[in-house]
């Protein structure tokens, strides 16, 4: 009895232990997906009229589901602390649903990785051409192109060089650059949801055990 009360002991506090940490990887998952929607090299970007919101679909799944694993984390705590198999149970039936999500996200992530690069590269595309026809009208568009993605015009800059970073040293194809930025953030986001995913496959175990472990120890009682 003594041992199966340590080893019950045990499985709660690695449940406390992984809410904890849980609850820290929400907290870093929705300040990763913010930062990466509203800040960094994307943010004027995604200000365009024109701005593809699907691109950013995998990003605001993925700060939903930080948003739920806080949530979750706390009555994780809760649940392991007042050994509730009801709250453990929901507990459990939450993580399945965040796991869902994060898997979503990565799949996502990856499989729509070309369709977002064409997208963009044709918004880009559309842009120099309007430019090119009334250097007025494209200007904006073009310069928040080339400001983002840090390149200018496509085989040579001449036509285009009033709109390029004054900063840009040499030359970069803007079609090239595009394909290479928005392949490496939507990696970037696929392994954050994948690593999430599989972060709370270890959760569901612990609260599967630790349900099964006080039911057990209610029956010896």
């Amino acid at each position: 009895m003594g041992r199966f009360r340590g080893g019950l002991r045990c499985i709660k506090y690695l449940l406390l232990g992984f809410n904890l940490l849980f609850w820290l990887a929400g907290s870093a998952v929705i300040a990763f997906g913010l930062w990466f929607r509203f800040g960094g090299s994307m943010k004027d970007f995604s200000s365009e009229d024109k701005s593809p919101e699907y691109f950013y679909m995998g990003l605001y799944v993925l700060v939903g589901a930080g948003a739920l694993m806080m949530a979750v984390g706390f009555f994780g705590c809760c649940g392991a602390t007042r050994e509730s198999q009801c709250v453990l149970g929901s507990f459990f039936t939450c993580l399945l649903v965040i796991f869902a999500a994060e898997i979503t996200t990565g799949v996502f992530a990856f499989i729509g990785k070309d369709v977002a690069i064409r997208h963009v590269q044709t918004m880009y595309e559309e842009a120099y051409n309007d430019y090119l026809r009334d250097k007025e009208k494209g200007n904006g568009t073009l310069i928040t192109f080339h400001s983002t993605f840090q390149c200018c015009g496509k085989e040579s800059p001449e036509q285009v060089q009033p709109t390029c970073p004054k900063e840009l040293l040499g030359h970069k194809n803007c079609i090239d650059e595009i394909e290479s930025i928005i392949s490496v953030k939507l990696q970037l986001i696929g392994i954050v949801g994948i690593g999430i995913a599989g972060l709370t496959i270890f959760g569901m175990v612990f609260s599967m055990v630790l349900c099964c472990a006080i039911r057990n120890s209610r029956d010896v009682i």
